[in-house]
This record gives structure tokens, sequence and C-alpha cells, in this order.
């Protein structure tokens, strides 16, 4: 597993990929944050981090989808899938592996929006005058949102040889669990079913996180969405043995 988490490293770092999508996401969040005057905390004068944490998840439904679109089409595309499974290693192994890998490069791109947490912690009157804990909650939030993403991202590479197929399914399946389900829910015709709907969306347990309160419920949810991507992605892959 560690082989294949350093492989996956180092090939980020070589074909720049893992530059781009650092750079991307803190200039697109710096820009919202401190630039663009419908979202700029300068301009509506509120020392608070909501532009990052409200709009972060949609940045990273695009670029998480662009990182694992490869993870597997482009072992199936260039032949080395049947050469990476004859290697001693479990199909899980594999599959994890990849995912750290994934899962690093998200927790190194959210690492230094804390210089912009500094900043606004600084600008507050008096200084420091921020919900501390309700920004932790946060950015635990935003980390294992971003892992979901790398989930979906891993099955999505792995039902489809064709790169751009997995990105476009990943970012549909990211979006469908992080918001359509809960705007399905407010739908009038689900009667009961819709709380339960409300309850299964990735929107619902990141809010309830960046409320301030770490609930173990909120974070059994996010890890066991992470565990059934892996599950599936390793019955589908599994199911090529057969």
């Amino acid at each position: 597993m560690l082989a294949v988490f350093v492989k996956e490293i180092n090939s980020f770092l070589n074909s720049l990929i893992a530059y781009i999508v650092i750079g991307v996401f803190l200039t697109s969040i710096g820009l919202l944050m401190w630039v663009f005057p419908e979202s700029s905390i300068l301009e509506y004068g509120y020392a608070d981090m909501s532009t990052l944490f409200n709009l972060g998840p949609y940045v990273f439904m695009f670029l998480i989808p662009a990182i694992t679109m490869r993870f597997f089409s482009e072992e199936k595309r260039t032949g080395t899938e049947e050469l990476l499974m004859t290697k001693p290693l479990t199909t899980l192994q594999i599959i994890l592996g990849k995912y750290l890998a994934g899962f690093a490069l998200v927790v190194l791109s959210v690492l230094p929006t804390l210089i912009y947490f500094y900043s606004v912690y600084t600008l507050g009157n008096p200084v420091g005058n921020l919900d501390i804990s309700g920004t932790v909650g946060s950015y635990v939030g935003l980390v294992l949102l971003g892992g979901v993403f790398v989930a979906i991202g891993i099955f999505s590479s792995a039902l489809t040889d064709n790169q751009v197929v997995a990105f476009v399914l990943a970012v549909f399946l990211c979006f469908v669990l992080y918001s359509g389900l809960s705007s399905l829910a407010t739908i009038d015709v689900w009667g009961s079913a819709s709380l339960l709907l409300q309850e299964m969306s990735l929107v619902f347990h990141y809010e309830s996180l960046s409320r301030g309160l770490i609930d173990v419920a909120d974070m059994v949810y996010f890890i066991s969405v992470i565990a059934l991507m892996v599950f599936f992605t390793q019955l589908k892959l599994d199911a090529k043995k057969w």
C-alpha cells in the first residue's frame, strides 16, 4: 500500500498536478474571499470564514475529480491494470494507496488556507473576534468532505477507461450526494421521507460540523460513505478476476 501511495504522490509532483490543483484552489478561494465584491470580507466588514466554507465544497467538486479521474482509468487505458493486479498486494491495498495519495493532496490544499484564517483573525475588532469553534468544525468538515469526494472519484475511475467519463461521473455523484439529495427533499412529495433524504445528504452533516459541534454521528457518516465507495471500487475491480 505504501508503494502505491508513494508512486501516486510522485506522479502528482512530477506531472505538476499537485501544484495546479493547490494553486487553483487557493487562487479561486482567495479571489472570492478578498477581491470579488459580492463575497469579499473587506466589503461586508464582518470577520468570518464563511466564503471559504460555503464555496470550498463546490470548488472541490470539480478539482478532486480532476485528480482522481486518472487513478484507474489511466491504468485501464495503458493496459497496466493487469500488471498492477499481479503485484503482491490485495485489491484493497491498491485502492487505499491511491485513496491516501488523493486525500493527502486535499489536506495539502487546505493547509495554506490557515493564512486566510490568521488574516481574518487579526482583522477582527477586537482582534480574535472570530467563531473559533465553528471555524475548527468547518475545517474538519471540509477535510472529511474532500475525503468523500476522493473516494467517489476513485470509484468513478474504476468504472471506465475514459478519463473524461470518469470526471463527469464523479462530479455528478459528488453533486448528488452533497446537495442534490437535500434539494430533492424540499419537493413536497416525500412526506416523512424528506427528513431521511436530508440526513442522507453530505451538506446536512457538513453544516452540522460547521456549527462548531463535532458530533460523532457526523464523523461516522462521512467515514461510512468513504468506506462504502472503497467497497464498491473493490467489488468492481475484483469482478474482473472472475
